[in-house]
């Protein structure tokens, strides 16, 4: 019995120290991160981390381009010819996006943290379209492909922060150049902001 006792401290031991070296290698230890200060840290988002939300991706099997054709709804020209089924669409892509059950989750609180311990040597840049990262803290984001809750004008370029539904009739507030407000999302065929 004291033999196995013996043993038994042993390997409690070998365990405690195993534990204690892997949580000295954790990500999340204040000290490597303090110690990233020194570089600066770029992280790229894409459609994953809104799809834990409840954001229906664009390119999945059931996603938004299994019920839309990308060139009816995606594209400058698409929007010369029925600037309507584009408002519409994004309209739609909207509205869910300000459903209460669409909060940003853990992934998106995490990256909030990040950036909070980093500060200016951090920066988010992401393809999503939505603001799920704003609204779990984070404030260095770049949004490559637009965002859904601002529209630009076709003239000026100006853009407007824009929550409710977008019609071919709105004018842009600053200039009324006659063509219609568009949403702020970089369409096929254009270059990522």
């Amino acid at each position: 019995m004291l033999r196995f006792r013996h043993k038994f401290k042993k390997f409690k031991k070998i365990k405690m120290l195993r534990r204690q070296r892997f949580r000295n290698r954790s990500f999340y230890n204040d000290n490597k991160i303090l110690d990233m200060n020194k570089m600066n840290v770029v992280v790229l988002t894409g459609a994953g981390i809104s799809a834990e939300s409840g954001i229906q991706t664009f390119r999945s099997s059931d996603g938004l381009w299994e019920e839309h054709r990308v060139e009816d709804v995606a594209t400058p020209e698409g929007f010369a010819r029925n600037p309507q089924l584009v408002q519409r669409f994004y309209n739609e892509r909207r509205h869910q996006l300000q459903q209460d059950n669409i909060q940003p989750n853990p992934a998106h609180f995490a990256l909030a943290k990040l950036e909070e311990l980093l500060g200016d040597n951090f920066l988010l840049v992401t393809q999503n379209i939505d603001n799920l990262h704003e609204r779990a803290g984070s404030k260095r984001v770049v949004h490559m492909h637009g965002e859904l809750l601002k529209v630009r004008c076709s003239w000026s370029n100006q853009v407007l922060e824009w929550t409710g539904d977008l019609s071919p009739d709105e004018r842009c507030h600053c200039c009324q150049f006659p063509q219609p407000l568009r949403p702020h999302i970089v369409w096929f065929g254009e270059m990522p902001l």
